[in-house]
């Protein structure tokens, strides 16, 4: 069973961020990188998977010379090799344009399951993955929990709203964005990390791939959100202002 995690890096969670002078995008400089969290369950269950059924783990992903860093804590975990498409411009490409790259390497592996995070934790639009399995012209699902292999094809767990949750069949090859939290994820061991430097590392460059990148989104501007204050007076008996309270919290505050 061949199976394909596309990953992104992003900035580490607890960076502090800063708008670039153009307010296009944020300032890279300085910034600390890691793998992206949706990615890394889609990898822990491709892991698990292969480790059930057999077969080979390859990492996919696109961006600038510093990916080689992620991509090598993917393969101490345990994937076998890795693709890396050498896109210094990715920050400037919509989701249909990093899409089309990732499309344009998985397409000739012919693989049996690809897999992506759900989202990423920097844009979160959530629409690579989908858009991915358009291209490919393959059946997807996606906020995917858990993924079994079956004689026919797959059976996979989504969540969906208000803690309920779908079990349905797939044929495959298919194509799966994983949410967060379907596994607990693994540490790269010392010898996963020996072995990651003897690993396959096949560095495509972008320009070579023959794609339209011209963006069909495109970000207009970035801003840091603006923090302000205000005060409500609750009125009532004190069942009454509680019940205001839930109220604010769940639909104003979200927070609930």
């Amino acid at each position: 069973m061949k199976i394909i995690v596309a990953i992104k890096q992003v900035p580490e969670r607890d960076a502090q961020v800063r708008v670039d002078a153009q307010a296009k995008w944020i300032e890279e400089a300085g910034l600390q990188w890691a793998l992206n969290e949706s990615d890394a369950y889609a990898l822990e269950e491709a892991l698990q998977l292969k480790e059930k059924h057999g077969g080979e783990v390859v990492v996919v992903s696109a961006g600038p010379e510093r990916i080689g860093a992620t991509i090598r804590e993917t393969l101490a975990k345990g994937a076998d090799r890795a693709i890396q498409i050498d896109c210094a411009d990715l920050g400037s490409r919509d989701a249909l344009g990093v899409a089309k790259l990732l499309a344009a390497v998985v397409k000739p592996e012919n693989p049996d399951l690809v897999l992506t995070g759900l989202q990423s934790d920097d844009l979160g639009l959530g629409q690579t993955g989908v858009i991915l399995a358009e291209l490919l012209g393959l059946p997807h699902a996606s906020l995917i929990l858990h993924v079994e292999k079956t004689e026919t094809g797959l059976t996979v767990k989504r969540e969906l709203e208000e803690g309920w949750f779908q079990t349905i069949e797939l044929p495959t090859p298919a194509v799966l964005t994983i949410q967060s939290g379907g596994s607990k994820l693994r540490y790269a061991t010392l010898m996963g990390i020996k072995r990651a430097k003897t690993k396959e590392v096949r560095m495509v460059r972008a320009a070579e791939l023959s794609i339209n990148s011209a963006p069909v989104v495109i970000l207009e501007r970035v801003a840091l959100p603006t923090s302000q204050r205000s005060t409500q007076m609750l009125s009532g008996t004190v069942k009454q202002a509680a019940a205001t309270l839930i109220e604010k919290l769940k639909f104003e505050a979200r927070v609930l």
